[in-house]
C-alpha cells in the first residue's frame, strides 16, 4: 500500500472545506469536473431504465447495445475499424488505467508517463512495481515533450507509454508529428501506448488525432475514454477502453474480479448521451472556452504571472517562478490568504515545480471574483 499514491485535488478540497467550516469564504478551483448539469435527456433515459428494470447484473464488458454504439462512435471519430469486441464498459475512465496497468505492467517493467501529468498513472505503475519513468512537458513547447527525451527513455525494458492530450493539467495538445515519433518507437521497441483520450471533445483550436489510427498503431494501442467530461457525468461513474480483442478478455476478467459490472442503467443513460445530448454538451464547450478566454488574459495581467493558452480540457497552469517560492507554498498562500483553492504543479509530479493549477470548471462571475483575489494576495507575497 505505501507504493500507492493519491489524487490530491481531493485532499485539498478537504482542507478547502475545513476552511468553508470555519466561516472562511472559499471559491474552488482546484477540483476538474463540469459544473454543468448533466443533460436532462441522459437524466430522463436513466429513469426509464430503473423502471424497465435495469436493476440487476450485466456482463462485465458492458451492454452489447452500449458497447455496439460506442464502437460507432469510435469508427466515427477516430477512422478506426472496431466493433464491439474490443469495447469494455468501466465504472468510470479510472479504472481503464487501473485495470490495464495491472494487466500489462510487472516487476521489472518500465513505464513512460507524462510529467507533469494526471497522478494516477504514477500511482498505478509504482503499484504493480513497476518503474515509472517521467516523460518531460514543457511550457517552451506548448506543454509538448522533446523527441529525444521521449527516445532516450525508451529502453528494452519499456512495456507502455501513457498519453494524454488534450492535457490534464495543462491543457496542452499534441500534435501529429508528435504522435508519428511515438508510432515508430512503439512499432520498433514493441511496447503498448494507454492513450488517455478523455478530453477529446473538449477542445478549442487544433485537432484531436488518436495515435490508434496509425499505421501499426491499433493492435498495441489502448484508447481510454467516457462520459464524465464530455457530458458533464462525473458522479455516474462511466468510461470504456477500447483494445484488441485478446486484451479486452483479460480486462474484463479483471472487472468481473472487482466490481462485477457497470451498473445497466447508467449504461442506458450513456446510450441516451450519444443520441440526443450533442447540443449541450457543445453549449457546454462553448462556455468552456469563453471562461479560458477571460482568465488566460486576466492571469497574464498580474504582475509576475504567466499563462499559457491551453488548446483542451478545462484547466490552466500558469508560471509563477517569478515569486521565489515553491509550488506547494504559493498555492497554500492563495488558499489561506485570497480564499482561492488551486492545485501545486506538483501535484502532478516534480516537472510541475514552478506552477499552479486552476480549473475553469465555474462561473465566469466566480472566475473574475478569484483572479481579483489571488491578485491582491500575490501583491503581498
Amino acid at each position: 500500500m505505501a507504493r500507492l499514491g493519491t489524487e490530491t485535488a481531493f485532499d485539498v478540497m478537504v482542507r478547502a472545506k475545513a476552511l468553508e467550516a470555519q466561516g472562511k469564504e472559499m471559491i474552488h478551483l482546484e477540483i476538474g469536473e463540469p459544473d454543468f448539469i448533466t443533460p436532462g435527456n441522459i437524466i430522463q433515459a436513466a429513469i426509464e431504465a430503473l423502471n424497465q428494470g435495469y436493476t440487476h447484473y450485466c456482463p462485465s464488458a458492458g451492454l452489447p447495445e452500449l458497447r455496439t454504439a460506442i464502437a460507432e462512435e469510435i469508427r466515427a471519430t477516430r477512422g478506426i475499424p472496431v466493433d464491439a469486441d474490443w469495447v469494455v464498459v468501466t465504472p468510470g475512465g479510472k479504472p481503464v488505467m487501473f485495470y490495464l496497468i495491472m494487466a500489462l505492467v510487472e516487476e521489472g517493467d518500465e513505464a513512460i508517463y507524462p510529467n507533469p501529468g494526471y497522478p494516477i498513472y504514477e500511482s498505478m505503475i509504482n503499484f504493480m512495481g513497476g518503474t515509472a519513468v517521467p516523460l518531460p512537458l514543457y511550457e517552451q513547447h506548448g506543454f509538448r515533450f522533446e523527441t529525444e527525451e521521449l527516445l532516450s527513455r525508451v529502453s528494452s525494458k519499456t512495456r507502455l507509454l501513457v498519453l494524454n492530450s488534450p492535457q490534464n493539467p495543462t491543457g496542452g495538445l499534441l500534435t501529429l508529428e508528435d504522435f508519428q515519433v511515438i508510432a515508430e518507437a512503439a512499432c520498433k521497441h514493441d511496447f503498448w501506448v494507454l492513450a488517455d483520450e478523455i478530453y477529446s471533445k473538449i477542445l478549442y483550436e487544433g485537432t484531436h488525432h488518436s495515435i490508434a489510427s496509425l499505421p501499426g498503431m491499433l493492435e498495441r494501442t489502448i484508447i481510454l475514454d467516457g462520459f464524465s467530461k464530455t457530458y458533464a457525468m462525473t458522479g455516474w461513474r462511466m468510461g470504456y477502453g477500447i483494445m484488441p480483442p485478446e486484451l479486452a478478455q483479460h480486462v474484463a476478467r479483471l472487472v468481473t474480479n472487482s466490481v462485477s459490472c457497470t451498473p445497466p442503467f447508467v449504461q442506458r443513460a450513456g446510450l441516451a448521451a450519444f443520441s440526443g445530448a450533442g447540443e449541450a454538451s457543445a453549449a457546454m464547450v462553448a462556455e468552456f472556452r469563453r471562461r479560458r478566454d477571460f482568465l488566460v488574459e486576466a492571469l497574464n495581467q498580474i504582475p509576475g504571472v504567466g499563462c499559457f493558452k491551453p488548446s483542451g480540457a478545462f484547466y490552466v497552469f500558469p508560471n509563477i517562478k517569478s515569486f521565489g517560492r515553491s509550488s506547494s507554498e504559493v498555492a497554500s498562500y492563495i488558499m489561506h490568504e485570497a480564499g482561492v483553492a488551486v492545485l501545486s504543479g506538483t501535484c502532478f509530479g516534480e516537472y510541475g515545480e514552478g506552477y499552479i493549477r486552476l480549473s475553469y470548471a465555474n462561473s465566469l462571475e466566480n472566475l473574475e471574483k478569484a483572479v481579483g483575489k489571488i491578485r491582491t494576495a500575490l501583491a503581498r507575497i
